[in-house]
C-alpha cells in the first residue's frame, strides 16, 4: 500500500485521523500542541528526520507497507536505536506495570487456584518480554552501531536475530482468554473489560513494534552488511 502521508500534511490532522500514532510521540521526544504546523515543521523543530518519522507512521497505519530501498538507506542508526529503546522503556516502565496493577486487583478477588494461575501467567509473560528486549539491547543494537561505524568486533549477523525473532504479543491473546472466558463472571467484571481493552491496545502496539523491526531494522542492517 502506498503512503498517504507527506511532510506537508498538518501534524494535528495526522494524529486525529490515526490516534494509534499518539503512542509514538514520546519515543520521538515530541509534545502535543502542534497548532497548524506541518509534519515536516514539527519534525525539524524536534530534530527528527521527517523521512524516518513518516516511515514509522506508515508501518503503524498500513499493515502491508514496506519502505523503499532508498528510504531504508536513509535511516540514521542512532535515531532508529533510540526510537526502539524508548519503545522498550514505555513497555517495561509504563504499560506492563499499569496492566499488572489492575490485574492484581482481579487476582486478589479470585479463588487461590485461579489467582495463582493468572498471576503466574502474567509474570512469565513479563519475564519473556524483558528477556526479549534485553537480548536486543545487549546484542542487536551494539552490533548495528558497530557496523554503522565500520568497527565490527563480533561475527554476529542480523540473520541470527531474524531467524529467532518472536512475536511477543502472541501470548497476550492467551491472557485475554483467561480474563474473558475462564474467570467467574462476578470477579470485577467492569475492571476486566478495562484491562482487556488495555491488553488489546498493548498487543496492537507490540505488533507494530515487531513490524518496525522486520521492515525497517532488519533490511537496514542487511544493507549495511552488504
Amino acid at each position: 500500500m502506498k503512503t498517504v502521508f507527506s511532510e506537508n500534511m498538518k501534524m494535528a490532522d495526522l494524529i486525529i485521523g490515526n490516534s494509534k500514532l499518539l503512542l509514538t510521540f514520546q519515543r520521538f521526544g515530541m509534545d502535543l500542541g502542534f497548532g497548524d504546523r506541518s509534519i515536516g515543521e514539527v519534525c525539524r523543530r524536534n530534530n527528527v528526520s521527517p523521512q524516518f518519522f513518516l516511515m514509522i507512521c506508515n508501518v503503524y497505519c498500513n499493515d502491508d507497507f514496506s519502505p523503499s530501498s532508498e528510504d531504508i538507506k536513509s535511516v540514521d542508526p542512532k535515531t532508529l536505536i533510540n526510537y526502539l529503546l524508548e519503545s522498550h522503556k514505555y513497555y517495561i516502565n509504563e504499560r506492563l506495570p499499569h496492566i499488572e496493577e489492575h490485574l492484581n486487583h482481579i487476582v486478589n478477588a479470585c479463588i487461590p487456584k485461579d489467582g495463582h494461575t493468572l498471576s503466574r501467567f502474567f509474570q512469565e509473560y513479563k519475564n519473556e518480554v524483558v528477556d526479549h528486549f534485553l537480548y536486543e539491547e545487549q546484542h542487536v543494537f551494539p552490533y548495528i552501531q558497530q557496523i554503522a561505524d565500520d568497527n565490527v568486533k563480533t561475527d554476529y549477523k542480523i540473520k541470527v536475530f531474524h531467524e529467532n525473532h518472536t512475536n511477543i504479543e502472541d501470548k497476550l491473546s492467551d491472557l485475554l482468554n483467561i480474563l474473558v472466558k475462564y474467570l467467574p463472571a462476578d470477579v470485577f467484571p467492569k475492571e476486566r473489560v478495562e484491562i482487556a481493552l488495555d491488553i488489546s491496545e498493548l498487543s496492537a502496539d507490540l505488533m507494530s513494534h515487531t513490524l518496525i523491526e522486520e521492515r525497517i531494522l532488519i533490511p537496514f542492517v542487511r544493507s549495511l552488511e552488504d
